[in-house]
């Protein structure tokens, strides 16, 4: 018995540590997939550092009608928005429609702040324009982790969060942000008050409302997201829309601090189209699914 147990833990030995060897292969692989997945994580960031650089250097180097163009156009009168506003009011006789006057003069008080001025400016520029590639470097990362029917949903992932993002932004650049400014601007509690606007301010504003709107934009993708990890559904979203509407009256109303009711239903109404967008959204990935189960039972 003694000569039986001596040679059978040799052997129990050895299977432990043949397992053990197994093991710690397993982890040493799977480190080496992690610092694997670490090294591309790293190359997509740099790649998006350089594009966003390239945009930066293109925004410096035509930097005129950068400022004078885009970054000062809402506070210009023959601004585009002010003008199809003196057209509709006009059009429709209403009062007070028209802008006449945005009464606040833009100033810097710090020594570097014009410096600075120009590379803040510069680089939400090359933000908003590289957008898209940034979007595309994101899906490149993903894409290896998704199985085929999941690649196959997906497509048009960046096409389609890039269209988006860019009605999101015109619509917060020639919608939301002259609005804005407008009102601010005649808000006035005394006479002895000078609005004088640091630089600082008008551009983070501009810059907040614009990006903002276009971020807020992406709703529909998110809902995609959502829906296609099974933490949101059209039933939900149905069941939730009466106080979807209170949020965006309130998002709204945040956005243009206004009591024109005009105003407030132009800002709310495509946040209104994007909550019934997402409600189909949603409603078609849970089609798919419900279709997809259906044919695994049936097979």
């Amino acid at each position: 018995m003694v000569f039986l147990f001596s040679i059978q833990t040799p052997n129990m030995s050895s299977k432990k540590l043949i397992d053990a060897i197994k093991e710690k292969g397993k982890n040493i692989e799977a480190e080496m997939s992690f610092f694997e997945h670490l090294e591309v994580l790293r190359w997509h960031i740099i790649r998006s550092v350089i594009a966003i650089a390239v945009f930066a250097i293109l925004s410096f180097t035509f930097y005129d009608f950068v400022f004078n163009q885009i970054i000062m156009g809402p506070k210009n009168l023959d601004f585009w928005t002010y003008r199809m506003m003196c057209k509709v009011g006009a059009l429709m006789n209403l009062d007070g429609f028209c802008v006449e006057r945005i009464p606040f003069n833009i100033i810097n008080t710090e020594l570097a702040g014009q410096f600075m001025l120009q590379i803040n400016s510069c680089l939400l520029m090359a933000l908003a324009l590289g957008f898209p590639y940034l979007l595309f470097e994101v899906w490149l990362f993903i894409k290896p982790a998704l199985t085929e029917i999941e690649r196959k949903s997906a497509r048009g992932f960046v096409f389609y969060a890039t269209l988006l993002f860019v009605i999101g932004a015109l619509f917060g650049y020639y919608i939301v942000v002259p609005l804005s400014v407008n009102f601010l601007a005649n808000v006035s509690l005394s006479q002895e008050i000078t609005n004088q606007i640091t630089i600082d301010s008008y551009l983070s504003t501009i810059a907040t409302l614009t990006l903002g709107c276009g971020v807020i934009f992406l709703l529909p993708i998110l809902i995609f997201i959502l829906s296609k990890l099974g933490l949101m559904t059209p039933q939900f979203m149905r069941a939730s829309r009466r106080y979807a509407i209170v949020i965006i009256l309130i998002i709204a109303a945040i956005i243009t601090p206004t009591a024109d009711v005009i105003t407030l239903l132009t800002v709310s109404a495509p946040m209104f189209i994007l909550y019934e967008l997402s409600i189909m959204v949603s409603a078609n990935v849970k089609k798919q699914k419900d279709k997809r189960e259906k044919e695994f039972y049936n097979s």
